[in-house]
């Protein structure tokens, strides 16, 4: 071994939860280091003349807290490896094995290292915590990080304790994360120097005011009381998850038991639909309605293959990480995207290559694979004319799209003359109906050469439509009139009149 350190456990505070055994290496150590020298037990040391270095000068050198302890673990073991006989004491507040990320980094660094570390414990935070807020760890309860606090991995249903609250500023970030989950008013409890006699103080606050307590510093944590409150719990992904399953059971909707993937098909593209007129209308709240219909979509069909064991929505979500992980090289791994189009690229490098890696022959497979066959029309055709110009079969310039139109548009109009003097057989209507299709392709043609998806400007067209009809039915309206009693050069005059007022 290249030396030793031994790492001890201070305690959570009060000096009579100090073991005897740390106590003795404490005053017994020539190499006595020390994270923090704001701890009680410090008064202690100070007043038995043992002398010892902190490590607090590191965090005013440092912005985040990992660079403190990355560089804390790296000069312990910096000082091991150059006094190889001599042991190394390290104190920390609480338990060295208890949210204390210097000591994780010395577990990992010293075996790596061939330095000996050795734990003695001291009592966490946790014991007092358990003991003066009164709740029983058996019922269930989660350990976090105040300055990692991640909303999604919160469960509402187990006590969370929250613990390295240092400021108000980090107290702030956690009550941001808080309310994603939880109310405003949520009542969570700040406690202050657990079990230290003369410093202990425990305040109950709503969550919006968490940030407005004071007195935080080391011996700070937060506990937020579990819930089983629907109101709470239904902010959860794994409370959906159980609902669509309950729904589904045979205890569940009668409904939503006899569905399959062919009966609920339309209603993915019924929903998908109405998301899209909630953001053609700026409509944030109809939007997050619509939003949460197709999860719903989601949900319940990735309930039916759960149902058959072939996977289920938690894949779906494995599944859909690591394609973005994967396709974005430029944010998750070593490449660098300068604008959209080369990020674009890279996502469709790497789709090549998951192909690849699965197997699939591209060599055998068409420039235009990929297009999804149920489609509507119009966007298809966008999309398939992209595809073809990628390996350039394409048009040179706009110009010769628009000559294009033209000739497709004389040839609709030969075909429907054809069709009127031909007494409108289905031959000739079946010419018509071609020329028409032929006449709107070269039309999406020219919506890519002018950078203008056909669906947006159509639905655009449409939307404007439909305000101006809605104008001519409002004046009669207002006129006391009804369709039949007026007519077409009536109208027009209103559409004009429409169009005016839009301008």
């Amino acid at each position: 071994m290249s030396g030793q350190i031994t790492a001890v456990g201070l305690g959570s505070g009060d000096v009579g939860q100090l073991t005897l055994a740390i106590w003795n290496l404490l005053r017994e150590s020539k190499h006595l280091y020390v994270r923090t020298e704001h701890h009680p037990v410090m008064e202690l040391i100070r007043d038995h003349g043992v002398r010892y270095t902190t490590f607090d000068r590191v965090y005013e050198a440092y912005d985040s807290f990992p660079a403190v302890y990355d560089e804390i673990s790296r000069q312990l073991i910096e000082l091991a490896l150059k006094s190889p006989s001599e042991e190394i004491v390290y104190a920390v507040p609480g338990h060295p094995m208890v949210a204390e990320s210097t000591v994780s980094l010395l577990r990992e660094r010293c075996e790596q290292q061939g330095i000996k570390l050795r734990v003695l414990g001291g009592e966490s935070f946790l014991d007092q915590a358990f003991n003066r807020l009164g709740f029983d760890p058996i019922d269930g309860f989660q350990l976090l990080d105040a300055t990692m606090l991640n909303p999604a991995v919160l469960s509402p249903q187990l006590h969370i304790l929250i613990g390295q609250v240092y400021d108000t500023f980090t107290a702030s970030d956690v009550k941001l994360g808080l309310m994603d989950i939880y109310p405003d008013d949520y009542e969570v409890v700040v406690g202050h120097a657990l079990g230290v006699q003369g410093m202990e103080r425990i305040q109950r606050v709503p969550l919006h005011e968490l940030d407005r307590v004071e007195g935080y510093g080391n011996l700070s944590l937060i506990w937020v009381p579990r819930t089983t409150d629907d109101a709470v719990r239904n902010r959860t992904f794994a409370r959906l998850h159980e609902i669509v399953a309950i729904l589904r059971s045979p205890e569940g909707c009668p409904w939503d038991q006899e569905q399959t993937h062919q009966s609920i098909r339309k209603n993915l593209i019924e929903e998908t639909y109405e998301v899209l007129e909630t953001i053609d209308d700026d409509d944030p709240v109809g939007m997050q309605e619509e939003l949460g219909d197709i999860l719903l979509q989601v949900m319940l069909h990735s309930q039916m293959e759960e149902e058959t064991g072939t996977f289920n929505v938690y894949d779906v979500v494995q599944g859909l990480n690591e394609k973005l992980l994967y396709r974005h090289p430029h944010v998750f791994g070593e490449q660098n995207a300068k604008d959209a189009e080369t990020a674009l690229q890279h996502w469709e490098q790497m789709k090549a290559e998951e192909k690849r890696l699965k197997g699939v022959d591209t060599a055998r497979k068409s420039a235009l694979d990929g297009v999804p066959r149920d489609l509507p029309a119009l966007m298809k055709a966008y999309k398939i004319q992209k595809k073809a110009a990628k390996v350039g079969f394409d048009w040179d310039q706009v110009e010769d799209v628009l000559d294009k139109v033209g000739e497709e548009l004389q040839e609709l109009r030969e075909a429907v003359s054809s069709c009127n003097a031909q007494g409108q057989t289905a031959e000739a209507m079946h010419h018509a109906q071609e020329e028409l299709g032929d006449l709107l392709f070269a039309a999406v043609n020219v919506s890519r050469f002018i950078d203008s998806d056909p669906e947006e400007a159509l639905s655009q067209t449409n939307r404007k439509f439909v305000r101006r009809f809605q104008y001519i039915e409002e004046q009669l309206r207002i006129n006391g009139k009804s369709f039949d009693q007026t007519d077409l050069l009536e109208m027009e005059q209103w559409w004009q009149e429409a169009k005016r007022l839009e301008s």
